[in-house]
């Protein structure tokens, strides 16, 4: 059985970790199937029999993948998500840095985790992606995003002017930087540092967080997760910056975007002790007082 992994560089401390991990994989009958970049990563830091694993290059090549690992932080876990997303691929994020919102297994309970997925004992947590339709061919077809969406002015111009339609019904105008459509999962990215609000994974809605409004009144709103939303851009310069999660690009400030619900959800495996209340309390300080 093959499962895909993908991930970031790691020092020699973790790679020993990856090589006790690599042995419990073959214990339980699972075939490694690395990325090419993450296979050059193991190549050069010397992982043990690094060179004789397979690596796919192309998303036809994950075909009958059963499962996917990401070793790193929640950035590499969006960035496999490119990968595996259209075939609905379950992914476990295997954090290698801070405690993250979507990598919650560390590196330290690898072991355990493998033991879990080869013993079934784990469920799967289905989590909506947003689609992105453009009158132009961007981000090469890979239109969808775990986190959010940003329509942002390109450099430190001029605020831009964003008219949005919620299901061809005009909401608002935004004198602002720009604009967000957040998905729960991403209520606690970039959206949150705009004001916007937490919002739980299940809650099938969307947030629309204006970034530096210039008008103080204007609110980030929730609204359901499917609608459709679309938007008119009126900018000083010729272009603006459009974003899915970690990849962004320049496009014409005339160009034509709409907004909604992806019809694949990512699936993110979690084990019995994983808590949703418990990680933000954890990632967000809550509860902390620095005075003690």
């Amino acid at each position: 059985m093959q499962v895909a992994i993908h991930g970031k560089p790691f020092d020699e401390e973790e790679k020993i970790k990856l090589e006790h991990f690599f042995t419990r994989l073959k214990a339980c009958n699972f075939t490694p199937l690395l990325s090419e970049e993450f296979h050059t990563i193991c190549v050069e830091a010397k992982l043990e029999k690094a060179h004789t694993m397979s690596v796919y290059q192309s998303k036809e090549a994950l075909e009958g993948v059963k499962y996917a690992f990401s070793f790193g932080g929640d950035g590499t876990l969006l960035d496999l998500l490119t990968h595996v997303a259209e075939l609905e691929i379950p992914i476990i994020g295997i954090n290698m840095g801070r405690l993250g919102f979507l990598a919650t297994t560390s590196l330290e309970n690898i072991a355990e985790a493998v033991d879990s997925i080869c013993k079934n004992n784990f469920e799967i947590d289905n989590r909506i992606l947003l689609q992105m339709d453009s009158d132009q061919n961007l981000f090469n077809g890979e239109n969808f995003a775990l986190n959010d969406f940003a329509l942002l002015k390109r450099d430190t111009s001029s605020m831009i002017r964003v008219k949005v339609l919620v299901d061809g019904v005009y909401l608002n105008t935004y004198w602002a930087d720009g604009i967000i459509i957040s998905t729960p999962t991403g209520s606690t990215g970039y959206s949150l540092s705009c004001g916007g609000p937490l919002v739980l994974p299940q809650s099938n809605n969307f947030v629309i967080t204006p970034v530096s409004p210039h008008n103080l009144n204007a609110r980030p709103l929730i609204v359901s997760d499917h609608s459709e939303i679309s938007f008119e851009i009126e900018a000083r310069s010729d272009n603006v910056l459009v974003s899915l999660d970690s990849r962004s690009m320049v496009v014409p400030a005339n160009v034509q975007i709409k907004v909604k619900k992806f019809n694949k959800s990512a699936k993110l495996i979690k084990f019995r002790d994983y808590n949703q209340f418990e990680t933000m309390r954890n990632k967000l300080n809550w509860g902390i007082d620095y005075r003690n």
